[in-house]
């Protein structure tokens, strides 16, 4: 007979090699919510329990997957984000805490609009939009990816959570020939692939292996490509006095300023994430 306990340290002495103790112990009790409705503090609290066959068994099987470094948003098919639960697998990255950091700052800086009209680029998961459009109620907003199966999870995640978003497939690359030149934004918001091939080596193996390279990675050689057209898109597209935000590479900050200053962006600011890392950068048009 198992218990509560026992399987702890079962998820302690198999998963020690990949993740850190702090880590386990986050996916233990991921795993112990999933499996019996049991929040961290309860958990704690029941360690004695006597598992069920079947509770024995998902957890055996939780286990094995993350063994073999699959991360545990996709393969509880799920992942937190500002409030909100949102579906996710293989084609979308997994949502990360930082972004909320930017949600957030979108947030705050802009609930003092009246009626505006928000765009994200590269939506993924939608977890940005999606937030957008849940707490900041006189936003109309519009969602863009280049790929399909992305918007596919989007637009249900959309649907799930009775969010009204506008999810369209393009290629911001490509946005001179794709996209309608007449619209005017008040918020354009990023979160673009930004880490350079030469940062793979400091990745671990559940993102490297499982989560989609073309939303992740850019070459050394122009690691700011797809900043470099949404700026210029964004100097067109975006309303007068109209705000830019970025999540971006921690390791490029005074290259990203640079940047969005040529394309006569002002007011370029720079914050840093809770890890202290300069994560996200907003500007003016």
């Amino acid at each position: 007979m198992q218990t509560l306990q026992s399987i702890r340290q079962k998820f302690n002495e198999n998963l020690r090699i990949i993740y850190s103790d702090s880590e386990i112990d986050s996916l233990f009790f991921i795993c112990a919510e999933e499996i019996l409705n049991l929040r961290p503090v309860s958990a704690k609290m029941q360690m004695q329990r006597v598992m069920l066959e079947q509770e024995s068994a998902k957890f055996t099987n939780l286990l094995t997957q993350l063994s073999a470094n699959q991360p545990i948003q996709y393969i509880l098919g799920h992942a937190p984000f500002y409030g909100l639960n949102f579906s996710v697998n293989e084609h979308t990255l997994i949502p990360r805490p930082e972004t909320e950091e930017l949600v957030d700052l979108i947030i705050r800086n802009e609930k003092h609009r009246g009626s505006m009209n928000i765009l994200d680029i590269g939506t993924g998961t939608g977890c940005i939009a999606i937030s957008l459009a849940k707490y900041l109620s006189n936003a109309t907003v519009t969602a863009l990816d280049i790929s399909a199966d992305a918007l596919e999870v989007a637009t249900a995640n959309a649907t799930t959570l009775g969010a009204n978003v506008a999810f369209l497939q393009q290629d911001i690359l490509d946005w001179r020939t794709t996209f309608n030149r007449e619209r005017r934004f008040d918020v354009i918001v990023s979160n673009p692939p930004y880490i350079r091939d030469l940062e793979k080596a400091e990745m671990s193996d559940h993102v490297l292996k499982h989560e989609p390279h073309s939303a992740l990675f850019v070459s050394n050689g122009d690691p700011l490509i797809f900043y470099r057209e949404i700026s210029a898109f964004a100097r067109e597209a975006l309303s007068v006095n109209g705000s830019l935000y970025f999540e971006i590479n921690q390791y490029l900050e005074s290259e990203m300023k640079s940047l969005v200053e040529q394309y006569g962006f002002v007011k370029v600011s720079v914050l840093k994430d809770l890890n202290g890392a300069k994560r996200m950068l907003h500007c003016k048009r």
